[in-house]
């Protein structure tokens, strides 16, 4: 009973706030102009009247630096509580907690939220866990020596950073090394040739490991990674490559179950052969030969153990099917990847939106959408966008060319401006292969961050947005790229006016305490300016409604 009648007063409390604030303030200056006589106002006015005239300009200069320390202060602590989580102490706590009484705030409209990772609908509560950022290996990442040595010729810029390389070296000494190498010296030579950070060294390296052994597969791929300068160059190194790498792959499986070290070895030489493998699907890609890499790419879908799934091939079939724009199989793959068990991606959930736009984009026209509303086919493809703009969005940008694209990194963040530009680079063209469909993008894109719960940390469809990405992205992405930053930290309402209120009462200070009887007498024209409009409604008031209203309403 209790809580119900609580629960009414507040309905009554903030309707009231909502639609009388206006008939509230009237009332209350009425109140307190007839109450004027007994709580003798015009008394308590005169003498605090006296009692500021009888203050020495000193007083008003310590009261103003007072102002201005204190402003000052609560800046310097908004200003750090901004740069640490991103948002305003003062702002945070008017949302919280005093924006549910005034305003009503209702938990039910944003009570539930997808998880990023399986998809399942689960509760939010305003501290909910947001997932740190993660760093991937980018499934599409160039050749350095074809590719990305290239663009260091052509501009004098490096494409790569030593952060990132730094994580490809760990990558490859996971991966194609093990405890088994441990007194052969051209594996030996080969774990610190990752490490290197001159390429010339690292090239090096990989031909003596070669002349020590030369089936020393890992060596090959160096070689073929940074010293080939032509994709043909590098297909032809591979080859070589994958004629070792099969022998070698064949010989541990035999001996697979000798022991712990015979199985660390045939797993090293699963992921050897494999990673061959999976780049020479690229390099045929890159050649054209399309249903060679689409087999290829197929072919290691089904091979690929656990362990590396963090090569995501199945991201690389997308593309090349997009690509041959085989979309019917393009939408069997998704069926099977796009699923609530398995983490998300760009490539994803970009490509279920290129192909239900692609259902609706070229006859799509905003004006005619507008006049008939949406269909339940357009419906479709603009919640699909809507769904992978909030899971990336950065992508939007790139691919409608509103920023230039650069090299993509070797390694991407999910969600971040690093897998945006990996994804825009090989998509673009996939993008404009469909009719309209840049078009829908441009129309809608925006429209999602209008949807999105308010404040952005409860997320939608997916975990919180992470404020981690910006970080992450400037150690992955070369330092002459701008990096896009979502959502923009734009300092709040009131950094902004306790800096202006902190500066101005330090200012009024400084020129009370210079020049008192100016600032005296330019205080006391403000307040006789400002209290105009005040006597004119009184004189009004008193023309127009009985001088008494008490008596009147005595004599009834």
């Amino acid at each position: 009973m209790l809580f119900s009648s609580l629960s009414k007063l507040k309905a009554f409390i903030v309707w009231s706030w909502n639609y009388l604030w206006a008939f509230w303030f009237l009332l209350i200056i009425f109140v307190i102009y007839y109450l004027r006589t007994p709580l003798r106002l015009a008394e308590n006015v005169a003498m605090a009247t006296m009692f500021l005239s009888t203050l020495t300009p000193k007083f008003y200069v310590a009261l103003t630096g007072t102002s201005s320390l204190i402003s000052g202060l609560i800046l310097i602590f908004e200003w750090w509580y901004f740069r640490k989580y991103g948002a305003s102490f003062i702002e945070q706590v008017s949302l919280n907690h005093i924006s549910p009484w005034i305003g009503g705030g209702d938990s039910g409209s944003d009570s539930t939220a997808t998880n990023g990772t399986n998809n399942s609908t689960t509760t939010t509560t305003p501290q909910q866990t947001v997932p740190e950022c993660k760093v991937w290996r980018n499934p599409l990442n160039l050749f350095r020596g074809s590719e990305y040595q290239r663009f260091y010729w052509a501009t004098n810029k490096e494409p790569l950073t030593y952060y990132d390389m730094n994580l490809s070296a760990q990558d490859h000494q996971t991966f194609f090394t093990c405890e088994g190498d441990v007194g052969k010296a051209e594996y030996e030579i080969m774990q610190t040739a990752w490490r290197e950070r001159n390429p010339v060294a690292r090239v090096k390296a990989a031909k003596e490991a070669l002349e020590k052994s030369p089936d020393c597969v890992p060596a090959y791929i160096l070689l073929a990674e940074e010293e080939a300068t032509t994709i043909l160059e590098a297909e032809k190194i591979l080859k070589q490559a994958l004629k070792y790498a099969e022998a070698n792959y064949r010989h541990s499986q035999q001996l697979q179950h000798q022991g712990n070290l015979m199985e660390v070895l045939h797993r090293r030489d699963t992921n050897v052969l494999i990673y061959i493998k999976r780049r020479l699907a690229m390099c045929a890609r890159k050649l054209g030969k399309l249903k060679e890499a689409v087999k290829m790419f197929r072919d290691l879908a089904k091979e690929v153990p656990p362990i590396m799934n963090v090569l995501n091939i199945h991201e690389n079939l997308i593309e090349a099917l997009l690509e041959m724009q085989a979309y019917a199989d393009v939408q069997a793959v998704l069926a099977k990847y796009d699923d609530i068990s398995l983490p998300k991606s760009a490539t994803i959930c970009y490509t279920a939106a290129l192909l239900k736009a692609r259902a609706v984009a070229d006859k799509f026209s905003p004006d005619i959408a507008s006049k008939r509303g949406l269909t339940a086919a357009e419906m479709s493809a603009v919640e699909a966008i809507h769904r992978a703009v909030e899971f990336n969005p950065h992508v939007p940008k790139y691919l409608l060319e509103m920023k230039p694209l650069i090299l993509p990194s070797e390694h991407v963040l999910k969600r971040g401006d690093s897998e945006a530009i990996a994804y825009s680079f090989f998509h673009l063209a996939h993008w404009k292969q469909v009719e309209g469909a840049l078009n829908l993008l441009h129309c809608t894109w925006e429209g999602t961050f209008r949807m999105l719960p308010y404040p952005l940390e409860r997320g939608h469809l997916f975990y919180p947005y992470s404020t981690c990405t910006e970080c992450a992205d400037r150690e992955l992405l070369p330092a002459f790229h701008e990096v896009s930053v979502y959502p923009k930290k734009e300092l709040p309402f009131f950094i902004l006016f306790t800096a202006g209120l902190c500066s101005f009462t330090a200012l009024l200070a400084l020129l009370t305490h210079q020049y008192p009887e100016p600032m005296g007498i330019a205080a006391k024209a403000m307040l006789e300016g400002a209290s105009m409009p005040f006597h004119f409604m009184m004189d009004k008031l008193e023309a127009i409604l009985p001088s008494n209203l008490l008596q009147q309403l005595s004599r009834l």
